[in-house]
């Protein structure tokens, strides 16, 4: 590392501290999605593989759930592959499975975090099921920052999923279709979704500059503010976290009013 890398590092630091410093950790959103997008491209730029990309992005997650513990985040989502990830060539797809394999591992094996699976299970391989499954018990009595790991998560699947399981949940009970009809309403499909009794994001972050939200958790982002950040997920930086968060204290939220 040159000298002007190392003095910019240092400004970036002191800046960080700064803004951090005028936090109102009372402002701080409770529960933050995270659209981790760029990984690719980040490779691409840095002139080295599709595989070293999603590995580097898989590297920072532990580092960005540090930074929300500091600041009170309770809840945390993380888009780690979509629905539509599945459409990708089997010479990227298979190492990436592997690789979010082992971030979920390390996360369960981290103590800090309650790890719980956002997704259709029956899209995952057995074995990513199994280590699913085992990261959920193992963390259970955990008393930190809830982790949703959205792995073969789609927004639209979810809600299809939601439906599904209130029709069966009413099935069993005995209630006919009609007294089904009467009683849905928006809680009812709430308590369905993959997220539960959670609360909804209020904030969501999408790196990489994409402004779109590609599917995620449609139903409970509908009061959510976005911040849209241009750096691909590898490159996110404290500051880049702590500005976000900045944005967030700052703006009025309406919920619709």
């Amino acid at each position: 590392m040159n000298l002007r890398d190392k003095l910019r590092g240092l400004l970036v630091r002191l800046y960080a501290r700064r803004v951090e410093g005028h936090l109102d950790h009372a402002q701080v959103p409770k529960h933050i999605g995270v659209i981790m997008d760029g990984n690719r491209r980040w490779a691409k730029a840095a002139g080295s593989t599709t595989v070293h990309g999603h590995r580097a992005g898989a590297e920072k997650i532990e580092e960005f759930l540090g930074w929300c513990s500091e600041t009170d985040v309770e809840v945390v989502t993380l888009w780690l592959l979509s629905t539509d990830n599945f459409d990708r060539a089997q010479e990227e797809l298979g190492p990436l499975l592997g690789i979010i394999e082992d971030v979920v591992r390390t996360l369960a094996a981290d103590g800090r975090w309650r790890v719980h699976h956002v997704g259709t299970p029956d899209l995952l391989p057995a074995g990513m099921q199994r280590t699913l499954k085992e990261a959920e018990e193992a963390t259970a009595h955990v008393d930190g920052i809830m982790v949703n790991v959205a792995i073969g998560y789609g927004g639209r699947q979810e809600i299809a999923d939601a439906v599904r399981s209130m029709l069966l949940d009413a099935r069993d009970k005995g209630v006919s279709l009609d007294e089904i009809a009467d009683a849905v309403d928006i809680d009812m499909i709430g308590r369905h979704l993959y997220t539960g009794a959670q609360p909804d994001p209020d904030l969501v972050i999408r790196t990489s500059g994409e402004q779109r939200l590609s599917g995620f958790m449609l139903w409970q982002t509908a009061h959510s503010e976005y911040y849209f950040c241009e750096v691909f997920w590898p490159a996110f930086r404290k500051v880049d976290f702590l500005r976000a968060l900045r944005d967030y204290a700052a703006r009025h939220r309406r919920y619709g009013g």
